[in-house]
C-alpha cells in the first residue's frame, strides 16, 4: 500500500505501486480518446461537413470552461480536506461515478446542444476526480523516482487512448455507438476502484486556518502571478497539448484530404492513433529516465523537435499511408514530452499545496484542445473553401506544428529547479484527523 509521507522520509516505491498510483490515468483517457477522436469528430461531420471544424471549436471551448475551474478549485480544497479515506480519495470516487452518467446522455442524444451540455457536464465530473488525483506523484513519490512516474503516466495515457479509440471504433463496428460510448465509462470505473484500493494517502493534510469558501477561492489568488516558472510551463502546456489536439481532426483530414470513405477512415484513424499510442508508449518510459539523466528541458526540446517533423510530415504526406508513417515520429515526440513534461510540473510547483498547483498547470491541458480547434477549426474550413475541400486539413496539422515550435520557445523562459520547500505550509505543520 502507498502511504503519504514528507519527502525526507519517503521510501523508494516498487514498480508495482508506481504502475497502480498511475492506473486511473487510463481510465481517464480512455474516455477522452474514445470520445474527442472519434465519436464526437464523427458525429460533427455527420451533422455538418462543411462546417465540422467549426462545431468542433464550439464543443472543445464549451468542454474547457470546466476544468479551468474545476481542476485548480477542487484540487486545492482536497489538499486541506481531513477523511477517513485520505484527502483526494472522495472526490475520485465521486467524479468517476458521475462520469458514467453524463457519458450516458452522450450516448443516447445526437443532436448539437445536447451534445455540448452533456460534454460541458462530463468535463466538470471529470475534472472534478482529476484535479484531486493530480496531487498524488507530489505527495507520495520521492524525487528520485518522480522522472519513472511521469514516464508511466504517459504510458497509461497513451495505452488509454488507444483503449478508448478501439472501443469506440468497435462500437461503430458493432453499429451500436451508445453501447461503445457507455463502455468508455466502465473501463474508468475499474481503474479507480483499483487506485482506491491500492493506495494509502494516510489522514494528514496541511492544518486549515481559513474557511472552505475562502479556501475555495485561494486556487485563484494573485499570488500566482509571483511563480512565474508554474506560468511559462502553463503556456508551454498549452500550446505543446494544443499540438497533439491534431488528432482531432484526423478524421476529417482522411476523409477530406485523402478521398477516404468514412468506414475507411475511421478504420485508418485507428491504425493512425495506435500507432501514435505504441510509438508515443514506447518513448514514455525512457522520456522520464533520460529527463533526470540530462535535464527536463533538454529532453523536451529535443520532444518538440522530433514531433514536429512528424506533423510536418503529416501536413504534406501524398498518401495515407505515407501520412500513417508520419505519426511515428509524432508520437515519439509526444511521448517524450508527456513524461519529462510531468517531471517538470512536479520539480517546480511549491509542495504545500500540490493539488492546486498541479490543477492550474493541467487548465493547460483543458485549454489545448479548444485553444488549438478555435486556430486550427476555422483556418480549416477558410482555406478548404478558398482552396479547395483537401488542403484544409493539410494546413491545420501545419498549424499543430507551428504550436510545438511556439512551445519550445517558451520552455527558455522555465527555471527547471527543483522547490523542495514546502512554503507557508510547512510539511511540520500537518495534523492527522
Amino acid at each position: 500500500m502507498i502511504e503519504t509521507r514528507p519527502e525526507q522520509s519517503r521510501i523508494r516505491l516498487p514498480l508495482s505501486q508506481l504502475v497502480t498510483l498511475s492506473i486511473y490515468w487510463f481510465g481517464i483517457q480512455t474516455i477522452w480518446g474514445g470520445l474527442n477522436i472519434t465519436i464526437i469528430p464523427g458525429r460533427l461531420d455527420d451533422l455538418s461537413r462543411d462546417t465540422q471544424g467549426t462545431l468542433l471549436a464550439i464543443i472543445m471551448l464549451a468542454g474547457a470552461v470546466a476544468p479551468i475551474i474545476i481542476q485548480p478549485t477542487v484540487g486545492v480544497i482536497s489538499d486541506y480536506t481531513v477523511t477517513r479515506w485520505g484527502r483526494r480519495k472522495p472526490y475520485i470516487v465521486i467524479g468517476s461515478l458521475l462520469d458514467v452518467v453524463f457519458l450516458a446522455g452522450i450516448a443516447f442524444n445526437n443532436d448539437f446542444v445536447s451534445l455540448v451540455a452533456f460534454y460541458f457536464l462530463l468535463q466538470v465530473s471529470s475534472n472534478f476526480a482529476q484535479g484531486p488525483f493530480q496531487g498524488y506523484v507530489p505527495d507520495l513519490v520521492p524525487a528520485k523516482q518522480v522522472g519513472t512516474a511521469s514516464g508511466l503516466m504517459g504510458l497509461m495515457l497513451t495505452m488509454g487512448t488507444i483503449a478508448g479509440v478501439g472501443i469506440a471504433t468497435l462500437g461503430g463496428i458493432l453499429d451500436n455507438i451508445p453501447l461503445g460510448v457507455l463502455a468508455l465509462g466502465v473501463v474508468e470505473v475499474i481503474t479507480m476502484v483499483v487506485l482506491i484500493a491500492t493506495v494509502d494517502e494516510g489522514r494528514a493534510a496541511p492544518k486549515r486556518t481559513r474557511p472552505w469558501r475562502e479556501i475555495a477561492l485561494s486556487a485563484w489568488g494573485r499570488d500566482i502571478l509571483q511563480q512565474r516558472d508554474v506560468l511559462w510551463l502553463l503556456l508551454v502546456r498549452l500550446l505543446f497539448l494544443g499540438a497533439y489536439n491534431a488528432t482531432l481532426i484526423a478524421i476529417g483530414y482522411f476523409r477530406r484530404s485523402h478521398g477516404l470513405s468514412p468506414d475507411d477512415a475511421d478504420a485508418t484513424v485507428f491504425l493512425a492513433t495506435a500507432i501514435v499510442g505504441v510509438s508515443t508508449a514506447i518513448a514514455a518510459i525512457p522520456g522520464g529516465r533520460l529527463s533526470d539523466r540530462f535535464g527536463r528541458r533538454p529532453v523536451i526540446w529535443a520532444a518538440a523537435l522530433v514531433a514536429g517533423i512528424g506533423l510536418i510530415g503529416v501536413a504534406v504526406a501524398p498518401t495515407p499511408e505515407l501520412a500513417i508513417a508520419s505519426w511515428v515520429p509524432f508520437g515519439i515526440g509526444m511521448g517524450i514530452f508527456l513524461s519529462a513534461d510531468w517531471a517538470l510540473m512536479a520539480d517546480v510547483i511549491p509542495k504545500h499545496t500540490a493539488g492546486r498547483y498541479m490543477g492550474i498547470l493541467n487548465a493547460g491541458t483543458a485549454m489545448a484542445g479548444p485553444v488549438f480547434i478555435i486556430v486550427a477549426g476555422p483556418v480549416q474550413d477558410l482555406v478548404a473553401a478558398g482552396f479547395g475541400d483537401a488542403a484544409g486539413p493539410r494546413v491545420a496539422m501545419g498549424v499543430a506544428a507551428g504550436f510545438i515550435a511556439l512551445s519550445a520557445l517558451a520552455l527558455t523562459r522555465v527555471n527547471p529547479r527543483r522547490r523542495e520547500d514546502e512554503g507557508p505550509s510547512t510539511v511540520a505543520s500537518m495534523v492527522g484527523a
